[in-house]
């Protein structure tokens, strides 16, 4: 399995707030151990790697997680 977290970057080019809480709750209890993969979907870059992940499967907040479980389609959470 591979979880990947996608956070914003705004137009200000600061990280979106809950993109913040969530990944410090996540560090608090140990859970970004989990996490295999960060990518950052860059509102002032089209091209970003979370920008078209996001795009990819019609996502539109953030942050968000993909789920990847071989043999099974991805989830988004």
């Amino acid at each position: 399995m591979k979880i990947t977290l996608v956070k914003k970057i705004t137009l200000d080019g600061n990280l979106c707030k809950k993109c913040e809480e969530v990944q410090q709750k996540m560090e608090e209890s140990g859970q970004m151990d989990l996490i295999d993969e960060v990518l950052i979907a860059d509102e002032r870059d089209p091209s970003s790697a979370g920008m078209e992940l996001a795009s990819l499967y019609h996502v539109e907040r953030a942050p968000f997680f993909l789920v990847e479980r071989e043999g099974e389609a991805p989830e988004i959470h």
